[in-house]
C-alpha cells in the first residue's frame, strides 16, 4: 500500500508542478495580449484505446470502428524447443465503435478460456487548456466477460447448463481512468479498478481492488515507449499471484497503431490479467505480445489525428 500511496502522491505533485509552469505561461500570454476565447481540448493523450493490457482514457470518435488483434505468445523461459514461447499463442479479436464523441462500445472474443466480453467507455471530463483549464482527462470503463470453455473449473458443460450453472462464468470490471498529457512527449495515467468474479478457486477472493499506473513517452516522431503496472490486493505472500507488469513500444504507421511489448500476464481481459497473473518477471515468466489496431470510418465520421 505504501507503494500505491507514493505513486498517487508523485502523480499529483507532477500535475501540480505542471500547473505552476502553466500559470507562468498564462501570465506571459496575457502580457503578450494573446487571449484565447474558448478552451482547447487536449487530443491524443494516448494513440490507442489501450496502453498495453489495460485501457487508456481514449475512445473511438463518432462513427469510427477500431478492429484490433491482440496476440500473446508463450513464456520466454519455455526454451529453444518451444522457440522461447513462439510455438504457443493466444489471440483476441476486438471491435470498438464510437457511438458519439464521448461514448464507445466494444465486443471481443479471445481463445483464452474462450471468453467473450462486452464493454463501454465514456468521457467524464476532457483535459483542456486556454481560458478554461481542466488539468486531467477522466473516463469510465465497464466490462462484462463470459467464459465459454467446456469443463471450466468442473462446471457443467455449457451446452446443457441451466441459468444458475451459467452465471458463475461471468465477471465484471469497473475502472476510473485519470490521465494527463504533460506535453507532446509524456502522458501518464492512473487506473483505480474493481473486479468481481462470480466463481473463484478455493481461497481466492471474488472481489479484487487494484491501482494501475501507466504512461507513454514519445522519443521519436512515430515511436513511443509505454509501460503499465497494476498493484492489486489480490497478491499476497501466501498465494501464487503476481502484479501484472508490461513494457513495450507504440509504433504509428498511418492508419495503424502497432504495439509490441513484454508482459508477465497472458490474459487479455481485465478480470484475467488482474486476477489470474501467476508468472514472474524474475524467473523468466515473460510473454512476448503485440496489439495491432486498424481504424475504419463507418458512415460520415471524422478521424482524430
Amino acid at each position: 500500500m505504501k507503494t500505491i500511496y507514493l505513486i498517487i502522491i508523485g502523480f499529483l505533485l507532477t500535475i501540480s508542478f505542471s500547473l505552476q509552469l502553466k500559470s507562468q505561461d498564462d501570465l506571459m500570454d496575457i502580457l503578450d495580449t494573446e487571449v484565447e476565447e474558448e478552451p482547447v481540448v487536449v487530443l491524443a493523450t494516448f494513440k490507442s484505446t489501450r496502453i498495453i493490457n489495460g485501457h487508456s482514457i481514449e475512445r473511438m470518435v463518432k462513427r469510427q470502428l477500431d478492429f484490433r488483434i491482440n496476440h500473446r505468445f508463450g513464456k520466454l523461459n519455455e526454451g529453444g524447443y518451444a522457440l522461447y514461447g513462439l510455438d504457443n499463442a493466444l489471440i483476441n479479436f476486438s471491435f470498438e465503435y464510437g457511438i458519439n464523441d464521448w461514448l464507445m462500445v466494444g465486443l471481443r472474443r479471445g481463445t483464452n478460456k474462450k471468453v467473450y466480453d462486452l464493454s463501454t467507455k465514456f468521457s467524464i471530463f476532457r483535459q483542456t487548456k486556454g481560458i478554461k483549464v481542466m488539468p486531467v482527462a477522466i473516463s469510465y470503463y465497464v466490462d462484462w466477460s463470459f467464459k465459454t470453455l467446456r469443463g471450466l473449473d468442473d462446471l457443467p458443460d455449457i451446452r446443457n447448463a441451466k441459468w444458475n450453472e451459467i452465471t458463475p462464468r461471468f465477471a465484471y470490471t469497473h475502472q476510473l481512468l485519470i490521465a494527463r498529457k504533460f506535453n507532446e512527449k509524456l502522458s501518464l495515467q492512473l487506473s483505480p479498478s474493481y473486479v468481481h468474479r462470480n466463481l473463484v478457486k478455493k481461497g481466492d477472493k471474488n472481489d479484487i481492488f487494484a491501482l494501475g499506473f501507466g504512461g507513454r513517452y514519445k522519443f521519436i516522431r512515430r515511436v513511443a515507449f509505454t509501460w503499465e503496472v497494476f498493484y492489486t490486493d489480490h497478491v499476497t505472500k501466501d498465494n501464487v499471484y503476481e502484479y501484472p507488469i508490461a513494457l513495450g513500444f507504440d509504433i504509428e504507421t498511418g492508419g495503424h497503431v502497432f504495439q509490441v511489448f513484454f508482459t508477465n500476464s497472458r490474459a487479455m481481459v481485465e478480470d484475467g490479467f488482474l486476477g489470474e497473473t501467476t508468472s514472474s518477471w524474475l524467473d523468466g515468466g515473460i510473454y512476448f505480445g503485440f496489439n495491432m489496431s486498424r481504424v475504419f470510418a463507418v458512415g460520415l465520421g471524422r478521424h482524430k489525428e
